[in-house]
């Protein structure tokens, strides 16, 4: 499998254009994957983070239809070797943009005892993919259970491989006029604050990552 970062689908598809077909075998990390896995939780522990190791979803192959689908096929795999820097095994995340009403996007500092991005800010809510659950799904799980949020509407925009070999599920939620207003923030961000619409308006906490972000959803 090529494991080359960079866009592996791009489009406007609704949730229920977004198919996926479960393996059910486990993947089977090698042992140093392993090993590596079980000193990052180890990690954690140390930290005193809550965060915990479990099942979770893994990115095997993707597919597009010329009926505007896209197939992804995905694996149940180990949780912790998402925290392995470089080598993710291929382990699929959710990453909700979330805009508001004018425009504005909505970013979050991400608490310091998180497993990833810990005290850096992000874009919108994400998170893993639990086994069995479509990845247009997971996108509004996470955006009701980090800021409690309903979405007037929500595309999937991207599927992309970053530098650690993590695969993302993209989608962009807009809220209807005034749903701001009921936001209320999780205890995985320690603030939050609306971007302007502009990316080129954004403050100087608006790393090239998420800068790259927005210049691949306009």
């Amino acid at each position: 499998m090529d494991l080359t970062p960079g866009l592996l689908a791009h489009g406007h598809w609704t949730a229920d254009q977004v198919k996926v077909d479960w393996l059910e075998d486990h993947f089977e990390p090698t042992p140093e994957q392993a090993q590596r896995a079980d000193e990052k939780i180890a990690e954690l522990a140390r930290r005193g983070s809550p965060s915990h190791d479990g099942v979770a979803a893994r990115f095997v192959d993707l597919t597009q239809a010329a009926d505007g689908t896209v197939q992804l096929t995905l694996q149940p795999t180990r949780w912790a070797l998402r925290l392995v820097e470089n080598d993710g095994g291929g382990a699929l995340s959710a990453l909700c943009i979330v805009r508001r009403a004018d425009g504005a996007w909505l970013a979050g500092r991400r608490a310091m005892w998180l497993s990833t991005w810990a005290g850096r800010w992000a874009l919108g809510a994400g998170g893993a993919v639990e086994v069995g659950e479509n990845p247009a799904l997971t996108l509004t799980r996470e955006l009701q259970e980090e800021w409690s949020l309903v979405p007037e509407r929500l595309t999937v925009r991207a599927v992309v491989r970053n530098p650690t070999k993590m695969v993302l599920v993209v989608g962009v939620a807009w809220l209807p006029e005034g749903a701001d207003a009921h936001l209320v923030m999780d205890e995985e961000h320690d603030e939050h604050a609306w971007w302007p619409a502009n990316p080129a308006d954004w403050p100087a906490e608006a790393d090239a990552p998420l800068r790259a972000m927005a210049e691949l959803l306009k």
